[in-house]
């Protein structure tokens, strides 16, 4: 008696999230970085991005990530969508009445921990491409620099880390509108490096 078994292969024909959490990143990293670069106030149009676009686009994005199966993209479009909702928190909160703003050493701590865990990211872009690697190493680094600017209260530093933090803002778009333009047009209209 022969056994016969019926197999059913599920084709995943939507859409690639990535673009959209890697423009919600990069778009609101550059305006804070413009303001971390000393050319604006830090404003409701810093926090309104850090919500809306930079946090609940990129929460939604990990969201669409995790049902295609993407554990590296779903941990980091989730974590940084609600890096920038806490961030808008730690400014709003205190504003409002609700909690006392964090000590200088809190903040520190928070934006190391953030470095730490962006680190640790970078390794695994090792295995992704070339674009991802370069976002993930100057993000590392502006955490750092963040860190470092406010342990010594040096302007100068938190205007440098302001400048790596528009080149790693300008980065995450690039790479966003690379996937989009290469997935159009079916060929490499903007490359990302992609790791051989």
């Amino acid at each position: 008696m022969e056994n016969h078994t019926n197999s059913t292969q599920l084709v995943d024909s939507t859409a690639n999230p990535a673009p959209l959490g890697l423009m919600g990143f990069g778009m609101t990293t550059v305006l804070l970085n413009l303001h971390n670069a000393g050319l604006f106030e830090l404003d409701s149009m810093i926090l309104g991005m850090g919500i809306f676009y930079g946090g609940m686009a990129q929460v939604i994005a990990g969201i669409m990530e995790w049902k295609k199966g993407n554990t590296f993209a779903t941990t980091a479009f989730t974590s940084y969508g609600f890096f920038w909702l806490t961030f808008a928190g730690l400014i709003l909160m205190p504003k409002m009445d609700l909690i006392p703003a964090p000590e200088n050493a809190g903040l520190v701590s928070y934006l190391v921990m953030w470095g730490i865990f962006t680190g640790a990211l970078f390794i695994g872009t090792l295995k992704i491409n070339r674009a991802l690697q370069f976002v993930f190493a100057t993000l590392t680094l502006l955490f750092f620099l963040l860190a470092l600017g406010d342990y010594t209260h040096s302007e100068s530093i938190g205007h440098f880390a302001g400048y790596v933090g528009i080149v790693c803002g300008f980065s995450a778009i690039y790479t966003a509108i690379a996937q989009v333009l290469n997935e159009l047009y079916k060929k490499v209209v903007l490359p990302i490096g992609p790791v051989q």
